[in-house]
């Protein structure tokens, strides 16, 4: 029997019928019933496998994922080198629990991240399941090394769900509403947002108002210079809406926060491990943080954290923070695996594509009226959607319409913000999957416009 195109082309979608089908149906119908409400589905995709940039549905459909898991499987689905990583570990030791004991992998990995974290500092790591528990560590490492307790964030954040790492975020109501009182002593700031300057400024004309903001107005008010023990951003704004700050903001802040012996946090989680085409997002700023969080995309899958300090903040004593399950051998066999990867070519790869990327999407504000901006680092990329491009209206209904039709098309994409669409697919993403889901992403915009 001859080969066919859909046999070749196994890394592009392939959709066999209306989607979700019979079977993700009953998936679906059995979810409701059981899981937590509280689970934000964008549209009814029921996974069955996944390899590199694909993904396959309990139908037989194939997707490009443009979301890697939320920008979790970095190197992508089921690396071979990280599933055997995997394997080999699983086979040999799966949990110790490195609170309480001893073993390489743990070390050898916190070894690792002292080794690429940015700047020439020796570092410390402690090690938990998840960006929250690492947000969650970074907090209480800076109050405790510090003796302070009040800690600055922005606007438009988010940092996880558990109730300190939550007290910091600040993007929806809808995550913070019903679970007061907060964590007490964190106050916001706007976050610099070039295409919406929450001062109205341009960047021309950028006297750097957001950090002018926090010590002119926060440090001689309700945070003082002298109770204030951190301030807590994310280099590249994640579910915000993929925003970009520019570099002077973070020769400003540092400034402050040298000068009032102010701690500064990075929440690395969704912006680091390669993702921006360099293994930090704050290598593109030459930005050094004195505490940053990393997870998601650092083991490729597996649940995994980390707070990576400065070796002498890190010196808490014995009990101080542990976590169970944190810097499981398995997890940390992944992310040195993992780790690898990134050098030896994907982050290379991440700062390829992503450059194809916003090359063809640059003119998409002139070709596409409802396209307000295009901006990102590598392969973390935002398209942020307007009702009119002159009063930059949002258009979130337009934003989400998009995202179901790139889906029914056989793309996956996710919103950021309240009116973004983000691309941040795994870094093994190839030209002709970029090709893919731009001609996609054309398609739906077109269609979409046309159909008001």
């Amino acid at each position: 029997m001859a080969t066919t195109l859909e046999q070749v082309r196994m890394d592009l979608p392939n959709l066999k019928g209306p989607v979700p089908g019979p079977r993700a149906r009953a998936v679906i119908e059995r979810d409701r019933r059981h899981v937590s409400p509280s689970y934000t589905r964008c549209y009814p995709l029921v996974v069955d496998r996944g390899e590199g940039a694909m993904i396959q549905d309990v139908d037989g459909n194939r997707f490009l994922d443009f979301n890697a898991g939320i920008a979790v499987v970095a190197t992508g689905h089921c690396h071979p080198r990280v599933v055997k990583a995997i394997q080999q570990q699983a086979a040999r030791l799966i949990h110790m629990s490195g609170t309480d004991f001893y073993y390489e992998e743990m070390v050898a990995l916190a070894e690792k991240l002292s080794e690429i974290a940015p700047g020439a500092v020796e570092r410390r790591v402690s090690f938990g399941n998840s960006g929250a528990e690492a947000v969650e560590g970074a907090i209480k490492l800076a109050r405790w090394s510090t003796g302070r307790d009040k800690i600055i964030a922005f606007f438009g954040s988010f940092h996880g769900r558990t109730m300190g790492a939550l007290s910091l975020t600040a993007r929806k109501a809808v995550q913070r509403s019903g679970f007061g009182p907060m964590v007490p002593g964190v106050v916001h700031a706007p976050y610099p947002n070039c295409y919406r300057c929450p001062f109205g400024q341009t960047p021309d004309h950028c006297a750097v108002e957001c950090v002018k903001h926090i010590e002119d107005t926060l440090l001689k008010t309700i945070a003082p210079a002298a109770e204030t023990a951190a301030i807590v951003i994310e280099p590249i704004q994640g579910e915000g809406g993929y925003v970009v700050p520019p570099r002077k903001f973070f020769d400003e802040l540092a400034r402050v926060a040298n000068q009032n012996g102010i701690l500064l946090v990075f929440d690395e989680v969704q912006c680091g491990m390669g993702r921006t085409g360099k293994m930090w997002a704050a290598e593109h700023f030459d930005a050094v943080p004195d505490i940053f969080a990393v997870a998601k995309g650092i083991a490729s899958g597996m649940p995994l954290g980390a707070t990576v300090a400065r070796h002498d903040l890190m010196t808490w004593p014995p009990g101080a923070h542990a976590s169970t399950f944190g810097g499981n051998p398995v997890a940390c066999v992944a992310a040195l695996a993992t780790i690898a990867l990134l050098k030896e070519g994907l982050m290379a790869n991440a700062e390829r594509m992503g450059t194809y990327l916003r090359t063809r999407m640059r003119d998409w504000p002139a070709r596409f009226p409802n396209v307000g901006d295009v901006r990102g680092l590598g392969l973390m990329i935002g398209i942020e959607l307007v009702r009119d491009q002159a009063t930059k209206e949002r258009a979130p209904e337009l934003r989400d319409r998009v995202v179901q039709m790139a889906f029914e098309r056989g793309l996956l994409v996710l919103g950021a913000g309240d009116n973004t669409i983000r691309l941040c697919p795994p870094l093994v993403v190839t030209v002709d999957q970029c090709e893919f889901a731009l001609d996609t992403l054309e398609e739906c915009l077109k269609t979409a416009t046309a159909n008001g």
